[in-house]
């Protein structure tokens, strides 16, 4: 009876083990199962992490390089802007010392004399009030006996120097004010300016 008692705890004994270790085993192999999903699953969300880090840069660096590329056609179209007020400024400055009533007189003697003979007999010149009181001053006279015509010199508003000529009792006129003669200088230079601004 002794014998069997201890043959049946010893058979309790195995059997327990046996399913200890089955146990044991069936725990490590979910263990190791659920490691290796957690594993896999962190894995993929690094990689999506690293991934949208790199969407991130990308599209930062992208619009970094638009910011900058915006910026270098802002900062040229300035400066091709300033440089062309520059320009008009300096053939304003020109005109203004090269346009001298005795040049004006000049100037406007020659087209009333090689003006066509079918064009009215008065002539309207229009310029700066200081322009014509210098002209009417001396030199209108002279002009009138030159040309043998009846001139009326006025003075127009916004005019500093250049003039406007009228044939035709003030039905047409002829611009030579100096913004209109600065826009026809500047305009010409502008094509051999956009090829020194555009040169790389």
């Amino acid at each position: 009876m002794a014998q069997e008692i201890k043959d049946l705890i010893a058979k309790i004994q195995t059997e327990g083990i046996q399913v200890a270790q089955t146990q044991a085993a069936q725990i490590k192999a979910d263990a190791e199962k659920d490691a290796t999903k957690i594993i896999a699953e962190a894995k993929a969300r690094a990689e999506k992490i690293v991934e949208q880090a790199k969407t991130e840069a990308k599209k930062a660096d992208d619009s970094t390089r638009a910011a900058l590329e915006q910026a270098g056609r802002d900062l040229l179209i300035s400066l091709r802007q300033e440089i062309i007020a520059m320009l008009e400024r300096l053939i304003k400055s020109d005109l203004r010392q090269a346009l001298s009533p005795e040049e004006l007189a000049k100037i406007i003697g020659f087209l009333i004399k090689n003006a066509p003979l079918s064009l009215g007999s008065q002539i309207i010149v229009s310029l700066s009030q200081q322009d014509k009181d210098k002209l009417e001053s001396g030199m209108l006279k002279q002009l009138v006996e030159e040309t043998k015509k009846s001139v009326v010199l006025k003075s127009a508003e916004g005019l500093d120097s250049g003039f406007i000529i009228s044939f035709d009792d003030g039905k047409s006129i002829f611009d030579f004010s100096g913004q209109a003669l600065t826009d026809y200088i500047s305009g010409s230079l502008r094509p051999e300016l956009n090829k020194i601004l555009n040169a790389k």
